[in-house]
């Protein structure tokens, strides 16, 4: 199977708005809410790259950097970070910016491990990703360094 370069299938500046019905009872954004948009961009990612349905198999290392407050534009961006023979991690950044003065501020980073599913329901193999960049590259071999440290600490 010939790789398929991290490019093909990465979604880069897909923009969400923050809208009242999305604030906890602080006045910041809902932790579930902005989870639910990552895990469906995510699985975007997983089936652009696969062909095939994905399903979530894990979240690694979610880390909330900042608050998003009512009117901030969430700059989310995905994509593979590494495959495996039916799984890939997908790395997924999110960046807060407020409308009104410009300003950035991450707020979110996060690794989802998807598993490729065919027709059956059974995981399938799936095409390897070719990194194109230095910091590809270097999410590529970080990748496989939290997928090592995961199969110890089942």
């Amino acid at each position: 199977m010939e790789a398929k370069p991290v490019s093909a299938s990465a979604i880069i500046d897909q923009v969400v708005e923050v809208f009242p019905n999305d604030l906890n009872p602080h006045g910041t954004l809902f932790g579930g809410k902005l989870m639910q948009v990552v895990d469906n961009l995510a699985a975007i990612v997983a089936k652009r790259h696969s062909g095939r349905v994905c399903v979530t198999l894990g979240i690694d290392s979610v880390r909330f950097l900042n608050p998003a407050h009512h009117g901030d534009i969430l700059v989310c961006k995905a994509a593979v970070n590494k495959t495996w023979n039916t799984s890939m991690e997908i790395g997924v950044k999110v960046i807060a910016e407020d409308f009104r003065s410009l300003e950035q501020k991450d707020i979110l980073s996060a690794y989802f491990t998807f598993v490729a599913m065919d027709d059956e329901h059974k995981p399938v193999e799936i095409i390897p990703v070719l990194p194109e960049t230095e910091a590809q590259i270097k999410r590529y071999k970080a990748a496989e360094a939290r997928r090592q440290y995961r199969l110890v600490h089942k």
